[in-house]
């Protein structure tokens, strides 16, 4: 599978490839972003495609590339298993019960998980 523009639940999302290239620079992130402009709305980026800086938030990555898709009006959904990167940091944790609580950021066990929370949007 290579990264493409799928429409799920009737809302357009740009789901990564896992076997693609990690998001490891602000460039990458925005290059995502851009990728939206097909006509996502939501960009679905796989958990182990992200740097393991993005789960050190003292490093800023994560809020960095979390504010460029809010700024850009494109929801991002991390997609799969982050619990050992929760199990090592509150701050984490508090991070992504916050975002899965409100509307533009989402971590999600699965893209099935994604597609629940799609339904419930509208």
């Amino acid at each position: 599978m290579s990264d493409e523009l799928q429409e799920r639940h009737g809302v357009q999302v740009f789901v990564c490839d896992p076997a693609g290239p990690k998001v490891t620079t602000m460039q990458d992130a925005l290059d995502l972003v851009g990728a939206a402009f097909l006509g996502a709305e939501i960009v679905a980026v796989p958990a182990e495609r992200l740097d393991e800086q993005f789960f050190s938030l003292g490093t800023r990555f994560a809020g960095e590339i979390m504010q460029k898709f809010v700024n850009y009006r494109v929801r991002l959904a991390v997609i799969g298993d982050i619990s050992r990167h929760l199990e090592a940091s509150s701050a984490l944790r508090a991070l992504v019960h916050e975002s899965n609580g409100a509307d533009h950021i989402w971590f999600l066990p699965s893209l099935d998980d994604l597609d629940t929370r799609i339904k419930s949007l509208t």
